[in-house]
């Protein structure tokens, strides 16, 4: 991608920084121009003062007494402004640009999301988020006030001394060649040490999220390992970050009192000289040199934040773009005549097939158990019944209509699905049904009455904190949580996937009872539990083996014909 076509990615992003902010911007560059001419005026008052004690000043001592006082009122003037605006100003604008990412993430579907880094996005809006904050949005109002002092002190010398300003404009080149050669080694430092970040949180994410796995397979010192591999390659892009930094500091300041000397000592003897530089002129050129060196040393680094920034911004806006959000026809969220599945194929990886040709018919309403070994692709079914990839063969069609050409956002009102591993946040139990959202408390009620949570909430009311990833709860109260959120919904369809594989057999038998008893939805299970109480309560049973249906029929059919779903029934009761 073009670096013209990055910018303009970026844009958006940038705005977001300003939007509904304008006010509080504006307050903050008004206290930066009252605080530039405070500084100019005290300049030109050092060089009256030094003039009138040398006899040579134009201005009477109450004049100049009283220009000072005004410097002064500017200066009170523009703390009063940075104390209301500053901080909102910065507040809102981190809060408005986290806002706008995470809503951009939000509108992707389950498609475009499948596959990404999910450490990216924890980098993005935690470590990137406190970078952009501190060396880009935190330095703005500096670069404006060190900006205008600078245009405001480069008229004063020039009014002053055309020569000796032309002098300082000389000695100045070596500082900003400076800036311009060790501000993009910064920001190529600065990035460095988010894709370590970005690394680092990613590894402690997988290790969290498994730790029981560590603990059980007593992989403590192989994990601690790779964390200490991770930990150091952070320290280590830091450590450079940090060495680059002290060369732009040093090097600047070196430069900048290059410049301070060779200024002064050029006035100086332009003055002892007769050359109509008097000792308040040398003086001021003095002050005002600071006013000339602010930008010298403070630009390379806030150029160095910036870019590092904007490439912290970029990063996030590409990884943003490349996965658009899924698009598509929008559907009525009704089933009125079924899912046909003919002749899928799929893959994850080339050449290694997952499905192989299978062939269904889902009547609307129905209730159909999904069979078969390990591997056989039960999972991927349902998976791509919720369009998690587009990259099937054949057709799977709602009601006739291809699901390639139907928009997800309209589907997941149509389908819903229950997985194994039910994700509840550390929220209320009501919080967890709802999904953050209102509804009617009647409609509540009967999604917890038909999801057999009524003992729950009458136990530990609505109110009660799940935990981190529902800790507070079982198993099958985690899975009952995910039953009412579907059912709240009221999607048509109901995707079951493995939903009880990690419960004990009474209180699977309890979840999976709850599903067959929920008239009106059609129902699509795959489970592992071939317990004949249920499977006699579906419409149809699909064998599955290889990627292919081997059997398909009834309970009692299936049995009769003592084929593959007898043996691996028959296996399941020993």
């Amino acid at each position: 991608m073009s670096k013209k076509e990055i910018r303009a990615l970026r844009r958006p992003f940038i705005r977001e920084f300003f939007r509904k902010n304008k006010l509080s911007l504006a307050m903050t560059l008004l206290a930066s121009l009252l605080g530039s001419a405070s500084n100019l005026v005290i300049s030109w008052l050092l060089k009256e003062v030094s003039d009138l004690i040398s006899g040579a000043c134009g201005y009477g001592f109450s004049t100049l007494l009283l220009v000072a006082v005004g410097a002064l009122i500017l200066l009170l003037l523009g703390w009063i402004l940075d104390t209301l605006f500053l901080s909102r100003f910065r507040a809102r604008a981190m809060k408005q640009y986290r806002a706008y990412a995470f809503e951009r993430l939000m509108e992707k579907g389950i498609l475009a999301f499948s596959g990404e880094n999910t450490s990216l996005y924890l980098s993005a809006l935690s470590n990137d988020v406190n970078i952009i904050e501190r060396d880009f949005i935190n330095q703005l109002q500096g670069a404006v006030q060190i900006s205008v002092t600078f245009v405001g002190a480069l008229g004063l010398m020039l009014i002053y001394s055309p020569l000796l300003t032309l002098i300082s404009v000389a000695f100045s080149l070596l500082p900003i060649l400076v800036s311009l050669i060790l501000g993009n080694q910064a920001a190529k430092a600065e990035k460095t040490v988010s894709d370590r970040k970005e690394d680092y949180t990613g590894m402690l994410k997988d290790t969290l999220t498994g730790f029981a796995v560590v603990k059980s397979f007593k992989a403590e010192r192989s994990i601690v390992r790779i964390h200490g591999s991770s930990n150091r390659s952070v320290a280590e892009a830091s450590e450079k970050r940090a060495k680059v930094n002290v060369n732009v500091g040093y090097a600047s300041g070196l430069a900048g009192a290059v410049l301070q000397f060779g200024v002064f000592f050029v006035a100086a003897a332009l003055a002892l000289t007769g050359k109509g530089i008097t000792a308040g002129t040398a003086i001021v050129f003095v002050q005002l040199l600071n006013y000339i060196l602010a930008p010298i040393q403070f630009f390379p680094t806030f150029y160095a934040g910036a870019k590092s920034s904007f490439g912290l911004i970029d990063k996030l806006a590409l990884a943003l773009h490349q996965n658009v959000p899924d698009v598509g026809e929008h559907i009525a969220p009704t089933l009125t005549e079924g899912i046909s599945i003919r002749d899928l194929r799929f893959a994850y990886e080339e050449e290694k097939p997952v499905l192989r040709g299978l062939n269904m018919e889902l009547d609307a309403g129905g209730c159909y158990a999904l069979v078969g070994g390990s591997g056989s692709g039960k999972s991927t079914i349902l998976n791509l019944l919720m369009a998690s990839s587009r990259d099937y063969g054949g057709q799977i069609r709602y009601d006739g209509r291809e699901l390639k050409t139907v928009s997800p956002d309209s589907l997941y009102d149509l389908v819903s699905i229950i997985q194994q591993n039910v994700f509840v946040f550390n929220s209320t139990i009501r919080d967890n049904i709802t999904m953050f959202s209102e509804f009617p408390k009647e409609e509540v009620d009967r999604a917890v009455r038909l999801s057999g949570l009524t003992k729950l909430m009458e136990e530990k009311g609505e109110d009660y904190l799940c935990g981190e990833n529902g800790a507070g709860l079982s198993g099958g109260e985690r899975q009952r949580i995910s039953i009412a959120r579907a059912l709240l919904r009221k999607t048509p369809v109901l995707l079951v996937d493995e939903a009880t594989a990690s419960l004990d057999a009474e209180t699977s038998f309890e979840v999976l009872d709850a599903i067959l008893k929920l008239d009106g939805f059609t129902r699509v299970l795959v489970t592992h539990d071939l317990d004949e109480n249920i499977l006699r309560r579906c419409t149809g049973l699909f064998t599955l083996k290889n990627g292919a249906v081997e059997e398909q029929g009834s309970f009692d059919e299936l049995m009769a014909r003592k084929g593959y779903f007898y043996s691996l029934f028959t296996v399941s009761q020993d």
